[in-house]
């Protein structure tokens, strides 16, 4: 069975389109530079220039040396996701070897697919409705009950910050709210409510990490990364749960 990349000519069409979905098939060397890159290099070499390795031993075993700018020997983030209908429009799921990545809803599967890409610019994306199966299962039983168990490994991508934060979200009971100034002293940062609402504005797992769930000191409803609309459904859901 051929792959999509096994011709010099699909080889260099990749690289042309920067084609991240390649990266692991092949890498490329330039020989007036002496550097081996990814498929979706943001370089622009001329293909006179250009030669394809299978693998990044071969290149470096002819003599090339890894590019500064794509860095080809760095592990990439390797993310499975689907989308589906659900209530609230449509749902984005992402996983990766680890757990659950990402949960992102909208109204049309395109943008989810743009916002993905956008949130995990380095990642290699590839749409698997399988592997993603038991993760979607888990997160469309989340949608359709608050109080569902969601009984699947999480892997969000942040820094220590907004892993706190996320924490926190996770352990506000169903039909609970908080602002981001509790929120901010619950992770021992009473002055850092501004960061707060950054790392909520952040979270990459909708409903699961709840953020919609963080109010303002009022009780207000406030901005929600995936739509007030939505936000006021989900409150609403869980306070007849």
């Amino acid at each position: 069975m051929t792959t999509p990349y096994e011709t010099d000519d699909a080889r260099w069409a990749a690289v042309q389109r920067r084609d991240r979905q390649a990266d692991g098939a092949f890498v490329f060397a330039v020989t007036t530079s002496g550097v081996y890159c990814r498929p979706d290099c943001s370089g622009r070499p001329l293909r006179r220039n250009v030669r394809f390795y299978d693998s990044r031993e071969a290149a470096r075993a002819a003599g090339f040396r890894a590019c500064k700018r794509c860095r080809p020997d760095e592990a990439r983030l390797i993310l499975a996701w689907d989308v589906q209908p659900c209530a609230l429009g449509h749902v984005l799921v992402a996983v990766t070897d680890k757990g659950l990545a990402a949960v992102l809803l909208g109204e049309h599967a395109p943008t989810l697919e743009r916002d993905l890409a956008a949130r995990f610019p380095k990642a290699r994306l590839t749409r698997d409705a399988a592997a993603v199966a038991p993760a979607m299962a888990a997160v469309q039983a989340r949608l359709a009950d608050p109080a569902a168990t969601l009984d699947i490994p999480l892997d969000p991508q942040g820094g220590a910050l907004a892993q706190a934060v996320w924490t926190a979200l996770r352990a506000i009971p169903t039909g609970a709210t908080t602002s981001y100034g509790e929120l901010a002293r619950a992770i021992g940062r009473p002055g850092a409510a501004r960061a707060v609402a950054q790392a909520c504005a952040a979270n990459p797992l909708a409903v699961i990490t709840p953020c919609h769930r963080v109010v303002r000191a009022d009780g207000a409803i406030s901005g929600y990364r995936w739509g007030v609309e939505r936000k006021r459904a989900l409150l609403a859901q869980e306070a007849a749960a």
